[in-house]
């Protein structure tokens, strides 16, 4: 059966709302108001009435007052009508120009992307600050924005100027995206703090590229990415509870630096990485309960160093590594209740891992099932209370300067 009253229909894909005829809703509203004049006059005329029958003498009632009231009630209700209406117009009206710095924004944003896919470099550039500048106005989409940044860092590159897919000025724009990334994460606790979002980066060429003393609260990745001789610095960097991954990342002849980096409760890890020569450096950094992990990396001649980090219940996992003439330092690092961990890794062509000068109190350092087949190792002169075991290792000409710690079984 069909309503008596049917909504005009708004097209589809307009924001006007759905609305009642004006030739239905005025007769209605005029029956509505009367019904309601009159079911108020009767009904404060039965107050008054009965006020006036419990006076003594008993007073008639006064149809004035009557009336007085009514129209009060009938002021004050209107009153409140009118305001509800005024917020429900306000509402559209924010809601219009809502809409209308939303499509500008999009606007925007599309003119942004088209810049970034440009033939001349310059504009290239000009895209990409357009681009930051709408995120940072752009709450809503900033990720987006974000994404958008990080996909151009996906695309092919060739560092090599003389290659013949190289594009002039490429590298240029490359560090422009990174220096603007890292300009907003340096400013944490601010409006256009980028720190609680992600970056995704997996599968992308570094040549070079500066992080230093950004503040990491969501999640990068450098997965599979690939660092080509240049050097990449997080140094004096901040991971909050972030996650960074380098899983399966391959440096070939590249630097990666955490030096004076800090990791409270944060998470990095290079699981499968590939360092061909490759350096990553952790000196001076500070673990609070922060995580590293190596687990099943491949160091060709490679160094990891940790000199002079400090580890406060952290830890360092290197498990089922394997190292070919490559050097691990944790000289003049001091571990209180720290982990460092080797388990299953191996250790080949002289590869070597130094404690020299490092400080234990507590914490617990294992080679256990490792293969030490040659290998030089340094282990500290400090320890109080930490814990080595090289349970079911197997050593084949190893050197090893134990220190004050007795030789295992088989060394």
């Amino acid at each position: 059966m069909a309503l008596p009253l049917r909504r005009r229909q708004a097209p589809r894909g307009r924001y006007t709302p759905n609305l009642w005829s004006v030739w239905l809703v005025a007769p209605l509203a005029l029956v509505v108001v009367g019904a309601l004049s009159f079911g108020l006059y009767h009904g404060v005329f039965d107050l008054l009435a009965n006020a006036a029958s419990k006076q003594k003498p008993r007073k008639p009632v006064n149809i004035n007052d009557v009336i007085k009231t009514t129209v009060t009630v009938l002021t004050l209700i209107g009153a409140v009508l009118a305001g509800i209406y005024a917020y429900r117009k306000q509402l559209l009206a924010e809601g219009d120009a809502h809409r209308a710095d939303a499509s500008q924004l999009a606007d925007r944003y599309t003119t942004a992307a088209e810049q970034l896919g440009h033939d001349q470099p310059a504009v290239r550039l000009a895209g990409v600050y357009a681009l930051a500048h709408l995120a940072d106005e752009w709450t809503e989409q900033r990720q987006v924005c974000i994404d958008v940044l990080c996909a151009y860092l996906r695309m092919p590159y060739t560092p090599d100027p003389a290659a013949p897919d190289h594009k002039p000025g490429e590298r240029e724009v490359r560090q422009t995206i990174i220096r603007v990334i890292r300009d907003h994460l340096n400013q944490p606790g601010t409006p256009t703090s980028w720190s609680a979002y992600h970056f995704n980066f997996t599968g992308a060429t570094f040549d070079r590229g500066n992080f230093s003393h950004s503040h990491f609260r969501g999640r990068v990745t450098f997965d599979g990415a690939r660092f080509d001789g240049g050097t990449v610095t997080f140094n004096g960097a901040r991971f909050d509870s972030g996650r960074v991954t380098f899983d399966g990342a391959r440096f070939d002849s590249g630097r990666v630096t955490f030096d004076g980096a800090r990791f409270d409760g944060g998470t990095v890890t290079f699981n499968g990485a590939r360092f061909d020569g490759g350096t990553v450096t952790f000196n001076e950094a500070r673990f609070d309960g922060g995580t590293v992990t190596f687990n099943g990396a491949r160091f060709d001649h490679g160094t990891v160093s940790f000199e002079e980090a400090r580890f406060d219940h952290g830890t360092v996992s290197f498990n089922e590594a394997a190292f070919f003439g490559a050097t691990v330092s944790f000289n003049k690092a001091a571990f209180t209740g720290g982990t460092v961990s080797f388990n299953k890794a191996a250790f080949v062509r002289r590869a070597g891992v130094s404690f020299n000068e490092a400080a234990f109190s507590g914490g617990r350092v294992s080679f256990n099932e490792a293969r030490l087949d040659p290998m030089t190792t340094a282990f500290p002169v400090n320890i109080v209370g930490v814990g080595v075991s090289f349970n079911a290792a197997t050593f084949s000409g190893t050197v090893f300067d134990w220190g004050p710690l007795r030789p295992p079984p088989g060394a």
